[in-house]
């Protein structure tokens, strides 16, 4: 190193100068718990509770169904929409709240699919990263069998080689759920233009995380994540963004009435609306909404703070600082680095490895109040993962200190070889 590692009153001094943190405020977090799975699940908006209750006790509960009209349900999914779109570079009424991201995913892609076929017939190919998602993986292989096209999988540093003619679609996540590394968005969705390819990003791990520029970057197709870093609640509504140029070319797969152009009308025949509307499919979870909208509002308050671009350095500022706390202090203790070193390559979240008990350590850690998660390896490739979310929002530099010397005592103790630490949960 070539400065000295920081101190906890380091930390406290860098909270007391850190112009995001009366965010925090926004937040309810557990007292004891050093929440760092927002990467997973958002912690829960001050907000939320009064403004759920609301919904269910005024506007279902008194309202009734006058509420779709009265108190704007009908408008819910693109207004949200366009709180969203500030946030991840798209012009306004080009995003719809709806759906969860694999249904959406499925809505992009088949489009997508279909927009290759006329313009590029002979292009069959749908190429992604081997360690995206999984749901990801799983849309893409179920359309591809459906209509006659291949996938293929390749490492991050064979993307560029894997471009070749047949490629119809591009298909990647902006920021690897696993690691944490980034994609350079414009530059890939370049370099897949330049081949003929259409380029669909999913934004599960970076909306709300890092700045996004969809226009700028001259994508096609955009999927994203409600209830992650957009802090809407479990099962929080997911989103969906298609470039203006796209929109209106083809029907998306799940014509529902919510995707007419004149819902209710009631015509036999779909006539899809036109712009983004059509990728709505069925009637829209109200109660949800109303969440999700709160939690976007905690994001847009930071607007008048400093918004994405202050978000982005206080981010990497806490992941920095909890990369040179775990190699200082967690020497000797098999603990390596998933999560690229280059900042422009990192995305919110630290990913360690450990060739042994990477799921007990995780356990020990939230025994202790450090809440993160783990991820399996492929036997390969991949080691298992010891995954922690930084979300700038709430998390401080103190916690980051803290949560880095969690770590150290359960490695030095060996308390994570107890029995209860290794028994594996349904969920990880």
């Amino acid at each position: 190193m070539n400065h000295p590692t920081p101190t906890l009153a380091d930390c406290r001094a860098l909270d007391a100068q850190d112009p995001l943190r009366p965010l925090r405020e926004l937040f309810f977090l557990p007292e004891g718990t050093l929440y760092l799975d927002g990467n997973s699940l958002g912690a829960m908006p001050r907000s939320a509770p009064a403004r759920v209750a609301e919904v269910v006790t005024q506007e279902w509960g008194t309202d009734l169904i006058q509420s779709w009209n009265k108190h704007g349900w009908f408008a819910q999914p693109k207004k949200v929409g366009d709180k969203i779109a500030r946030l991840i570079g798209a012009e306004p009424g080009t995003v719809v709240a709806t759906d969860s991201t694999s249904v959406n995913l499925f809505k992009v892609l088949s489009a997508a699919m279909n927009l290759s076929s006329v313009d590029h017939p002979r292009r069959r190919r749908i190429v992604s990263e081997r360690s995206n998602f999984p749901t990801d993986l799983y849309i893409a292989e179920a359309l591809c069998q459906q209509h006659g096209f291949e996938l293929v999988l390749v490492e991050p540093e064979d993307i560029a080689a894997a471009l070749t003619p047949e490629v119809a679609v591009l298909m990647l996540t902006h920021v690897n759920y696993r690691t944490g590394a980034m994609h350079d968005m414009p530059a890939v969705t370049a370099a897949a233009h330049a081949t003929g390819a259409l380029m669909l990003w999913d934004l599960a791990h970076s909306a709300g995380a890092v700045p996004v520029d969809l226009t700028g970057a001259g994508a096609d197709y955009a999927v994203g994540c409600g209830y992650k870093y957009l802090n809407g609640g479990p099962g929080a509504p997911a989103f969906v963004w298609v470039n203006p140029r796209h929109a209106d070319r083809f029907w998306q797969p799940l014509a529902g009435w919510w995707g007419h152009a004149t819902p209710f009308e009631f015509t036999p025949d779909y006539r899809p609306a036109p712009g983004i509307t059509r990728y709505q499919c069925g009637t829209q979870p109200m109660i949800s909404l109303a969440a999700l909208e709160c939690g976007v509002d905690t994001l847009l308050a930071a607007e008048a703070h400093g918004g994405m671009a202050a978000l982005r350095t206080k981010s990497l500022a806490l992941t920095d600082l909890f990369i040179e706390l775990v190699d200082e202090h967690c020497q000797g203790h098999g603990i390596g680095l998933a999560t690229p070193l280059d900042p422009a390559q990192r995305g919110s979240q630290v990913c360690l490895t450990r060739d042994e008990g990477a799921y007990a350590i995780v356990q020990a850690l939230i025994a202790r109040g450090v809440v993160g998660d783990f991820r399996a390896g492929d036997g390969q490739r991949h080691k298992d993962i010891l995954r922690f979310g930084f979300t700038p929002l709430y998390i401080g530099f103190e916690d980051v200190w803290n949560a880095a010397d969690q770590l150290r005592q359960v490695l030095e103790t060996g308390e994570w070889r107890r029995a209860e630490f290794n028994t594996k949960h349904a969920v990880t």
